[in-house]
């Protein structure tokens, strides 16, 4: 791609359906759009991407005042943290953690905790930045948050883990609060990571407040449903587009790069609906059987062996194998940036649901919509975590506890809304689903800023 687009400018912009039923008006350009500095999303950083993709959506919008755009381009608070954790050898090692608050024009922040060896503040910003857009499609009072600390949890003890936590969790509690900026579970981070976040909080503050932390244990204040939610809303919204398609769900075929929490759950939900998991994969490799893979035998193998590429019942396929295997389906599930320009064109995937966040460059987006490969964007598809953290957060606060059943209901209603709400404007301004999310969540973020106004 070339040339330059400023994007800070007055550009018309249109209304958008935002459950209030207005309508949306015709495209008045291209939809693709080239990054600021003219190179290809290869060469752009994840912010960048995330940014390119506002941008993009940003055209389309009329009657918002530049510096409203400006805003959201940017995070509103970035915390870098540099701080010892004893080993167990009695070492004390440096780790490096962050926590990004994109927004909160709709309400406190929101966002999980990942632990990984490539986290950077560029990554974070980036996913902080999508949680904003995510909480703002699904129509629940959040903002965006993402944090992160570079390491490998898989080669320290769980005692080393939890102290990582604690410390990590000191080090960031005067930007977190129950009120301000809520975490949650992410890569490499569970349930009982985020208990150890809350005791942290708990005893800085001198008093109970699990309205702190979501995605953790039952026991401690956490939501039935909370654990399947974020792997839930992809098959919720894999369903709406499969009607949409004319595809049958029962009999799909189905493949899943990632076989963590979400693959795996979004995995069992899809196997009850008739589907046919034929390949799925982890950090080591993947199996693949034409034939259909067994979820839950799938799931007792990794547990076991540490990774799926070694289980019996298939035949070993790398990460990028599995990406272009045949299918109807194809779930990214893992981490970003895995359909690019460079293999997008080899996908065969009908249908493609993400579940991940940003698995997706711009350009293999271009392609997979000239094959008419139907994209559910991942601010769309994997909303359902953060939804039912914010049911989770809501019965904290009234000390009230759904069934499992009212979570699930609440969650499919959310998610089939913000699905209709999505494909109303792709079709009404002939954009991709991807460029119709955004649309919809800039939308309702400007209007909050307008409403909100300027302090002081």
């Amino acid at each position: 791609m070339s040339g330059k687009k400023q994007v800070v400018k007055e550009i018309p912009l249109i209304s958008v359906p935002s459950g209030d039923g207005h309508g949306v008006a015709a495209p008045i350009r291209p939809t693709t759009v080239p990054s600021q500095d003219g190179h290809d999303s290869a060469s752009l950083s994840p912010f960048q991407i995330a940014q390119r993709q506002f941008d993009e959506a940003a055209q389309y919008l009329t009657g918002v005042r530049p510096e409203y755009l400006a805003k959201l381009r940017l995070p509103e608070r970035e915390l870098t943290v540099n701080f010892p954790v004893r080993l167990d050898d009695g070492a004390i090692r440096i780790f490096t953690g962050y926590r990004v608050q994109h927004s909160m024009l709709r309400g406190p922040a929101k966002g999980g905790i990942r632990y990984h060896p490539d986290v950077t503040l560029d990554e974070v910003r980036a996913l902080a930045m999508w949680m904003t857009m995510k909480c703002a499609v699904v129509g629940i009072p959040y903002g965006g948050a993402k944090g992160g600390v570079a390491c490998n949890p898989k080669e320290m003890s769980q005692g080393e883990v939890e102290r990582l936590t604690r410390r990590f969790t000191h080090e960031i509690s005067s930007i977190i609060g129950p009120h301000r900026d809520i975490p949650a579970p992410d890569v490499n981070t569970n349930a009982q990571v985020m208990a150890w976040m809350l005791d942290t909080y708990t005893m800085k503050v001198g008093h109970p407040s699990p309205a702190l932390i979501t995605g953790k244990p039952i026991e401690l204040g956490g939501s039935l449903g909370r654990n399947e939610a974020s792997a839930r809303g992809c098959p919720y919204t894999l369903r709406r587009a499969a009607k949409r398609l004319g595809l049958s769900v029962s009999g799909a075929s189905v493949v899943i790069q990632g076989y963590g929490n979400a693959g795996s759950i979004s995995a069992s939900l899809l196997r009850e609906d008739g589907c046919r998991i034929v390949a799925a994969s982890d950090s080591q490799g993947g199996v693949y059987n034409p034939k259909g893979l067994d979820p839950q035998a799938l799931s007792y193998w990794k547990e076991e062996n540490k990774t799926v590429a070694t289980y019996p019942d298939g035949d070993f396929v790398t990460n990028a194998e599995l990406l272009e295997l045949p299918c109807d389906v194809l779930i990214p599930a893992a981490l970003e940036r895995q359909l690019t320009g460079q293999n997008a064109d080899r996908v065969k995937a009908r249908l493609i649901g993400e579940a991940a966040n940003g698995p997706t460059e711009p350009e293999a987006d271009d392609i997979f919509h000239d094959k008419g490969i139907f994209v559910i964007p991942d601010i769309l598809a994997n909303a359902g975590g953060v939804t039912v953290s914010y049911f989770e957060w809501v019965q904290n606060l009234q000390s009230f506890s759904w069934d499992e059943d009212e979570v699930n209901r609440q969650l499919e209603r959310i998610m089939d809304r913000a699905f209709d709400q999505v494909m109303e404007i792709a079709e009404e301004k002939k954009v991709r689903n991807r460029v119709a999310a955004h649309i919809l969540a800039i939308s309702r973020c400007t209007k909050a800023f307008h409403l909100r106004g300027v302090y002081p």
